[in-house]
């Protein structure tokens, strides 16, 4: 029988992340590349768009003091001590390489969203914060996820191109970093819905918000991003079986928003999501992006 969730756990895996796992240093990475233009023709645009999601960080902690007024010091830790700092490192080392591969910078987004801004009103309410932490969660579960099969992918992919510096020195401490986010996230998602915290109308109203906002990871709300990634979906191979994807995606979601759906392995929104994407990027391939 496994273990209960309980805060004391997310505690400890959040100190153990922060002791074991120290944000990786820039002149740790090989900047060798053997063929600059064959990494560049293979993975030039997805690793422009993970640099520049991996970027984008310092807003989504700004998005978070914004959704989270009263945030707890466990959420705290996690975003303020751990993952920001390891998160940008990933970002700057990811839009270094795409630059000695002869691409221009990440342009990341980083202002606050109006729609963001109304939320973080409505979260002083403490009935609508507990929603927004919910959400919180089951964002971040997901989003991870979806850098960690990125991640796996790319790097058998540079394995595969006899990249071996770009693999073990970026790709491999990278991709060792994501999974403590995706068990924080999931771990406190559990604890939080099965503590009983949450009343029928907020899990109700959770559902209602997250099938309507659903987005792929940074995609932002934008269909220049959901194309761009649409086309990172397909260059890593996912589009071949989009039911396999969506389930790895969407599963955590479904087993604590919908666990009254039987048999449901992911939200049809996640699909949906991957989809649209899909059909925005084979109408205008990856945009204005380099």
């Amino acid at each position: 029988m496994a273990e209960p969730v309980t805060s004391q756990r997310i505690l400890e895996h959040v100190q153990r992340l922060g002791e074991e796992h120290p944000p990786i240093e820039l002149d740790s990475v090989d900047r060798g590349i053997r063929d600059p233009r064959a990494v560049a023709d293979r993975y030039g645009h997805v690793i422009d768009y993970l640099a520049r999601v991996e970027l984008e960080v310092d807003r989504n902690v700004l998005e978070l003091l914004v959704l989270l007024p009263d945030v707890s010091e466990v959420d705290r830790m996690f975003y303020a001590d751990v993952w920001q700092p390891q998160e940008i490192q990933h970002g700057l080392i990811l839009d270094r390489l795409q630059q000695d591969l002869g691409r221009p910078a990440a342009e990341p987004v980083l202002e606050v969203s109006h729609k963001m801004r109304i939320m973080g009103v409505l979260a002083h309410f403490s009935g609508i914060q507990d929603i927004a932490r919910l959400l919180y969660y089951l964002t971040g579960a997901s989003t991870e996820r979806q850098a960690v099969l990125a991640y796996n992918t790319i790097h058998s992919g540079m394995t595969g191109l006899g990249e071996t510096a770009i693999a073990e020195t970026i790709i491999a401490p990278i991709r060792r970093q994501e999974p403590g986010h995706f068990a924080f996230y999931r771990m406190s998602a559990t604890e939080l819905v099965h503590s009983g915290a949450l009343r029928p109308w907020q899990l109700y109203l959770a559902r209602v918000l997250r099938e309507k906002t659903y987005n792929l990871v940074g995609t932002n709300g934008q269909d220049r991003y959901r194309a761009q990634m649409g086309g990172v979906v397909t260059s890593l191979g996912f589009d071949t079986d989009l039911d396999k994807y969506a389930r790895e995606v969407g599963r955590i979601e479904a087993q604590l928003l919908w666990a009254n759906e039987q048999g449901m392995e992911f939200p049809p929104y996640v699909l949906r999501a991957l989809r649209e994407s899909i059909d925005l990027y084979r109408e205008r391939g990856f945009g204005d992006a380099a």
